[in-house]
C-alpha cells in the first residue's frame, strides 16, 4: 500500500528522520493558512507540493493547461516544454493560493501516472530549505539475499536509473542483516561515499532511522528523493515515497488507515473486496488463473506466442463460484480486453467449480470477447462437460501452448 508523501513526513519523525515542517491542506484558503504558521522559519518562501501516488511531480503537467500531444509526451518523459509542474516555489501567500489553486481538482500527468494522470486532492506546504547539496536514498528488500538493500548517490534529485545508467560509479550500497540491523559503521561507510564527513553525525541519525522507520512500520521500500544536505549541515528527507506491506496491515492499524483509495486502480480495489489478486497491465489478453505461479507463466506463454496480457489475476486455490464470477466482471470491464484466457490447474480449486462459475459470469455479464478455456487437475472431465453442454461459444484448449495460441490469435482477429 502506497501513502503519500506529507503522510510519511507525519511518521518518520518518530525514528529521529529529520523533515522539514509543513502541513497538507485540501483547500486553497487552508494552503494560505499553513504556510502563515510556517512563514516564520524561513522567512518567507513556500513550496507547495501536490499529494499523489507517482514521481516526478515536479516535471508533471496538468492535462487542463496543457495540448493533448504534449501530455502525450509528458507521460512517456519526452517533453522538454516549458510548464508548471506539481511542485511550485511560491514567495507571497497569494502565489500559496494560486499554486493550491491551479493544482487542487486538476489532473497531474507525469511519466509514472501515464496519460490518465491522477487528479490532486490534497497538496502539502512546506518552508523552503537552503539546500548545499542534494542527495538520493532508497530502501527495499533484496529478495535474492535475504537483506535489506540501502542504497545511497550524489546525484539526488534525477531518477535512480537514470544514474545507474551514466554514473554508476555515483551509487554506493549496503546490504543489512535482519538479524542484527544496520550498525553505525556501515552508516558511516555511507557518508563517507557520500562525502558526508562534515555532516557525519547528522547522516548517520538519518540513516538509522530510516531502517528503523522501514522495519517498524513493515515498508516494502521507502525513498529519499531528494535527501538534502541544508547549509547548516543538518541532513534532511525533503521528500519521501513509501510502500508498505499489504499483509502487515493488520498490525499497522495507523498506517491502514492513511489509505487513500481513491489513488488506486478501481479494478485492483475490487479485486481486492473479493480476495483476488489482482494488477492491470497493458495488453488485450485478459487472464484468470488460479495459483500465481502459474498466472505468472500464463502470462508469459502469451508474450511467446506474441501476444501481451491484459492483468494478472490469480483467484487463488480455494476460491469460490462467487470470486470467479466477480474475476470475470472485473477482466470484462476493461475495454482493451479482446480475448479472455481461463487457465485452471484443479487442485484443491475443482475444476467443476470453475465451470459453474464462468458460465454464471457470462450469463450475468454476457460474452462479447473470445473466450479461450483450459481445465486440467481435480474434475477436469467434469468441469469440460458442463462448459460443453452450456451452449456457449467456447474455445477449449487441451494444454497452455494451445490455449495461448488460441487466445493470442483470437486477439488479433479482435484487434
Amino acid at each position: 500500500m502506497k501513502i503519500h508523501e506529507y503522510q510519511a513526513k507525519m511518521l518518520l519523525p518518530r525514528f529521529g528522520v529529520a523533515v522539514p515542517a509543513g502541513g497538507a491542506a485540501k483547500t486553497p484558503k487552508d494552503a494560505v493558512v499553513t504556510a502563515q504558521g510556517l512563514s516564520a522559519n524561513k522567512g518567507g518562501l513556500w513550496v507547495v507540493k501536490a499529494q499523489i501516488h507517482a514521481g516526478g511531480r515536479g516535471k508533471g503537467r496538468f492535462k487542463e493547461e496543457q495540448p493533448a500531444d504534449v501530455i502525450e509526451r509528458v507521460a512517456k518523459g519526452s517533453t522538454k516544454e516549458p510548464g508548471l509542474g506539481g511542485v511550485r516555489l511560491c514567495k507571497t501567500l497569494d502565489e500559496v493560493h494560486a499554486a493550491a489553486a491551479a493544482m487542487l481538482g486538476k489532473t497531474l500527468v507525469t511519466k509514472q501516472t501515464g496519460v490518465q494522470g491522477s487528479v490532486v486532492k490534497t497538496v502539502y506546504i512546506e518552508p523552503g530549505s537552503k539546500i548545499a547539496r542534494e542527495l538520493y536514498a532508497a530502501m527495499l528488500l533484496d529478495r535474492e539475499r535475504s537483506e535489506v538493500l540501502l542504497m545511497v548517490s550524489s546525484e539526488g534529485g534525477m531518477d535512480i536509473e537514470e544514474v545507474a545508467e551514466k554514473r554508476p560509479e555515483a551509487i554506493h550500497k549496503i546490504w543489512i542483516d535482519p538479524t542484527v540491523g544496520l550498525g553505525d559503521w556501515q552508516a558511516r561507510q555511507l557518508a563517507f561515499g557520500l562525502g558526508l564527513g562534515a555532516s557525519m553525525k547528522s547522516a548517520v541519525k538519518m540513516f538509522k532511522g530510516l531502517y528503523a522507520a522501514y522495519e517498524a512500520l513493515d515498508a516494502s521500500m521507502l525513498e529519499i528523493n531528494p535527501l538534502v544536505v541544508t547549509e547548516d549541515g543538518e541532513v534532511m528527507a525533503l521528500d519521501c515515497k513509501m510502500t508498505v506491506d499489504d499483509n502487515a496491515l493488520f498490525r499497522q492499524k495507523d498506517v491502514a488507515a492513511m489509505r487513500d483509495i481513491g489513488e488506486e486502480d478501481p479494478a485492483e480495489v475490487e479485486a481486492g473486496e473479493h480476495g483476488l489478486s489482482f494488477v492491470k497491465l497493458d495488453g488485450t489478453i485478459g487472464c484468470l488463473v488460479n495459483g500465481a505461479g502459474l498466472a505468472m507463466a500464463t502470462m508469459d506463454i502469451i508474450k511467446v506466442y506474441g501476444g501481451e496480457p491484459a492483468n494478472f489475476l490469480d483467484v487463488g486455490g480455494g476460491a469460490n463460484a462467487q470470486q470467479v464470477t466477480a474475476a470475470f466482471k472485473i477482466i470484462t470491464k476493461d475495454p482493451a480486453v479482446n480475448a479472455i484466457l481461463i487457465n485452471i490447474f484443479g487442485g484443491i480449486m475443482k475444476c467443476d467449480t470453475i465451470a459453474n462459475g464462468v458460465i454464471a459470469a457470462v450469463k450475468e455479464v454476457g460474452l462479447k470477447v473470445p473466450l479461450v478455456v483450459r481445465l486440467q487437475g481435480t474434475n477436469v472431465e467434469l468441469g469440460r462437460k458442463i462448459l460443453a453442454e452450456s451452449g456457449l461459444d467456447i474455445i477449449a484448449a487441451d494444454t497452455m501452448a494451445d490455449a495461448a495460441e488460441q487466445a493470442v490469435a483470437a486477439s488479433k482477429r479482435g484487434a
